[in-house]
C-alpha cells in the first residue's frame, strides 16, 4: 500500500510540530504554483495564517477555495491533493484528530502536556 502521509508524500510541505495520542499538529506552507501530491487526512481543524486561493481535487471532484488569515475551519476526513492558484502563500496549522481525539474528559493533570514530539528537536 502507498503511504498517503501528507509528511511522507509532500515532505517540503508538511512539518510536525506536535504529536500525541490524540492529535497531530502539522504545520503547512507552499507558495503561488505548488502542487501537492495525493494524500490523506482524518478529521481536521485548520488555522489559516495567510490569506491564499487554493484548488483541491479528489479521484471524485474539484472545489477551488478562498481563505482569509486567522480563519479556522473543520475539514472532514478526506484524501485529496492541491494547487495554490493564488498570488500569495499558504500558511496554515493543521489539528489533526486521531481516534478517541476527544480525549479522556477526566485529566489527571493540569495545565499544557510537554510531553510531544516535534520535527525541530
Amino acid at each position: 500500500m502507498i503511504d498517503d502521509d501528507p509528511t511522507v508524500t509532500n515532505p517540503d510541505n508538511y512539518t510536525i510540530l506536535w504529536e500525541n495520542e490524540f492529535v497531530r499538529v502539522l504545520d503547512y506552507v507552499d507558495v503561488p504554483g505548488t502542487q501537492t501530491v495525493p494524500h490523506r487526512h482524518p478529521n481536521t481543524v485548520m488555522v489559516t495564517l495567510t490569506d491564499f486561493s487554493r484548488r483541491l481535487r479528489s479521484d471524485r471532484a474539484a472545489v477551488d477555495t478562498q481563505m482569509t488569515a486567522g480563519t479556522a475551519v473543520w475539514l472532514p476526513a478526506q484524501s485529496h491533493w492541491g494547487e495554490n492558484t493564488g498570488l500569495t502563500p499558504t500558511h496554515v496549522i493543521l489539528v489533526e484528530l486521531k481516534r478517541g481525539g476527544a480525549g479522556d474528559e477526566s485529566p489527571t493533570s493540569l495545565g499544557p502536556e510537554t510531553n510531544h514530539r516535534s520535527s525541530a528537536a
